[in-house]
């Protein structure tokens, strides 16, 4: 994802995307126990980049209560195909998903997903990572799950940019390292780090009239496709 295709994935789903909008502040209404972790601007890029890639099998790691969930679950539903696998220690997201959204479209795995890799789909082709933010384990998913994960395939990583750098010794620090060293781009729309990035969007949002689920706007997620693996030394 660069911000020319951003834009024109907002123009392409407008209407849809009001409409989640929409479902997903009456959702917040109606569950006030929920604790949203995705800003807006990230949660609708989300949404959009599975309606652009009309992925099979969509792969979530961390749910907490379930927003990032509804959203991934909001575009596989208007896609009309692709199954999401949820991984998670904590299960509050069985309790607040919709059942109705989840359909046959959810699969939650609860555990360590360090110990559940066997429950990863072969045939992933959409990553969304929001876990545990801690140096450790993003080494590990990075040595066990992304191999995994064929090159090409959309992945979005949460949390990197709170700050214009990501933490160097934290999960944000060793996911740039790790793409850096297979020269992969990223895109950003994190206020901090790329702040005429995130007005640009916010420009063509208020010109479409999409005004956001949260009101938020920090939005620290980057957005990549896996990289080949690099040549044997």
């Amino acid at each position: 994802m660069d911000l020319d295709e951003a834009v024109a994935l907002y123009r392409a789903h407008v209407d849809d995307l009001r409409a989640v909008i929409g479902q997903q502040r009456a959702f917040l209404a109606a569950r006030p126990d929920v604790v949203p972790q995705l800003d807006d601007v990230e949660a609708e890029l989300t949404y959009l980049s599975v309606r652009a890639g009309k992925p099979a099998a969509v792969m979530e790691l961390g749910t907490f209560h379930g927003w990032s969930t509804t959203w991934l679950l909001s575009a596989l539903r208007d896609n009309g195909t692709g199954h999401l696998h949820s991984f998670d220690r904590v299960d509050h997201v069985v309790r607040s998903v919709p059942a109705e959204l989840a359909g046959d479209r959810w699969t939650f795995v609860h555990g360590d997903v360090r110990e559940r890799l066997d429950a990863v789909p072969a045939d992933l082709d959409h990553l969304f990572v929001d876990a545990d933010h801690g140096r450790r384990f993003a080494r590990w998913y990075l040595a066990h799950l992304f191999p995994r994960v064929p090159a090409g395939t959309p992945v979005s990583v949460h949390d990197v940019f709170h700050l214009g750098r990501a933490r160097p010794f934290a999960e944000g620090g060793e996911v740039l390292r790790w793409l850096r060293a297979r020269d992969a781009a990223w895109f950003t729309a994190a206020r901090r780090r790329a702040p005429q990035t995130l007005a640009a969007l916010d420009a063509v949002r208020a010109e479409l009239g999409i005004t956001g689920a949260r009101g938020t706007t920090r939005n620290p997620m980057i957005f990549f496709r896996m990289p080949a693996p690099p040549p044997p030394a």
